[in-house]
């Protein structure tokens, strides 16, 4: 089978909305820069979309033009090497998804050990989180709780009370266990999101005493925080030294 017809036999097999690099095909073909060139001939013709050097994706068409990737997909080599999980979207991405916000961002946020400068990636762009706590799958839903908390004054198109009314509701829907391994991971946070998560754990109900007296501890008590949160949202702010 010829270079070109390989290429184009194996993307017709993949499904939409996929992200691929001349890579993908290297397996079964030598010549690196005859793949290249035929995947820039199919971008030109449109079979294909180019999302940014190197890197193109089989578009899905509706009514309103080719649907991009998912975020996932445009930045699923930032995530994972080798099968091992290296990091997480987070922040702006998620925002909406966790009902914090009603924006989309164009800038999709990820949560890393080791992080590097910005980039853009097509029509996003690409910025780092440092995450500190150890990355799995079972860890990302509570860092990204703990990070919209570390960064509640940055969520877009509404107020901190608003935030922290939302915010509330999803730590009332965890489990205990849930509860204690979000205390456990705040640890590697800075002391105004280990103060927040303190108040609102606090405020929503949560039973875990000494857990949450071990996270009061971490901080030091002449400090205040200010964000700005109404009394009638977090009762027992002072108690945090939240004003």
């Amino acid at each position: 089978m010829k270079t070109s017809d390989y290429i184009e036999y194996k993307i017709n097999k993949l499904p939409k909305g996929y992200v691929f690099t001349y890579m993908d095909f290297m397996n079964k073909v030598s010549g690196r820069e005859a793949v290249i060139k035929h995947l820039n001939r199919m971008a030109a013709s449109g079979k294909i979309n180019k999302l940014s050097k190197g890197k193109y994706f089989k578009p899905q068409e509706t009514v309103f033009g080719s649907l991009f990737p998912d975020q996932r997909q445009i930045v699923k080599d930032l995530l994972e090497e080798n099968g091992k999980l290296l990091g997480y979207i987070t922040g702006y991405s998620i925002y909406n998804t966790l009902g914090l916000t009603t924006q989309v961002s164009s800038v999709i946020q990820i949560g890393k050990r080791e992080i590097r400068p910005s980039f853009k990636r097509g029509r996003f762009r690409i910025a780092f989180i440092k995450q500190k706590n150890t990355i799995n799958k079972e860890n990302i839903p509570l860092l990204r709780l703990l990070d919209a908390i570390r960064y509640i004054k940055k969520i877009p198109d509404t107020t901190i009370d608003k935030s922290c009314i939302r915010l509330m509701a999803l730590l009332r829907e965890l489990k205990v266990d849930e509860q204690n391994k979000l205390i456990k991971l705040a640890f590697k946070y800075s002391p105004v999101t280990r103060a927040l998560l303190g108040a609102m754990l606090r405020e929503v109900g949560c039973n875990l005493e000494a857990e949450l007296r071990d996270l009061q501890d971490t901080l030091n008590p002449i400090t205040v925080y200010n964000l700005n949160i109404s009394e009638d949202v977090l009762s027992n702010a002072n108690y945090w030294n939240i004003k």
